[in-house]
């Protein structure tokens, strides 16, 4: 217990200014995804859990949780993708854009072992759910999640409405075919016998 609690000046130090992501990028991240970005993000974990680390809100998410509907004024095409380009820096690709992250084994599997470095991490704080709740860190993870959400919902409206005045892209989803897994059929036969 002693060393556990001595190491916290050290962590406390290592997470100092980790509140975004370590590629420099605007986008917003939630407490697990900063837990497995890197071996820092991982190690600072209980500064998450106490509150003492914090995930920096960027204002555009936070302005579209004050109203996601609001209607921008002028109404055209500029000023759509004014707004549009802001939050894809914060939210990150949308739906209808190809992904750049490759998701293949090694990087599953780095996820997964820097999620248990945090998750080991984060057991050197007894009651640790309590601790969450006492000191704000939950309430502050709700909020972050809250913001994504609502500037997805601009995002989206936006897009609805810059397709509704003939824009082009980003400021209209992107309607063209892209590469995607075709869905299971029905009509597969397990490979397995059955009885």
């Amino acid at each position: 217990m002693r060393a556990a609690l001595s190491a916290l000046p050290i962590l406390a130090l290592a997470g100092a200014c980790t509140t975004a992501p370590a590629d420099g990028s605007p986008e917003i991240q939630t407490r697990s995804a900063a837990n497995r970005e890197s071996m820092q993000g991982a190690v600072v974990s209980p500064l998450r859990d106490v509150n003492v680390l914090r995930t920096k809100i960027p204002q555009v998410l936070l302005d579209a949780m004050a109203d996601p509907y609001a209607l921008p004024v002028p109404t055209n095409c500029a000023r759509i993708t004014g707004l549009i380009l802001p939050l894809n820096g914060a939210l990150g690709a949308d739906l209808d854009e190809p992904q750049v992250d490759e998701d293949d084994l090694m990087v599953r599997g780095r996820g997964a072992a820097l999620g248990a470095v945090a998750s080991a991490a984060s057991g050197l704080i007894p009651f640790r759910g309590w601790v969450r709740k006492l000191s704000g860190a939950e309430r502050h993870d709700g909020l972050v999640t809250a913001a994504i959400n609502a500037g997805a919902v601009r995002r989206a409206y936006l897009k609805g409405l810059g397709e509704s005045r003939g824009c082009k892209p980003p400021a209209t989803p992107a309607h063209s075919l892209m590469e995607r897994e075709p869905p299971m059929s029905e009509t597969l036969k397990p490979r397995f016998p059955i009885r």
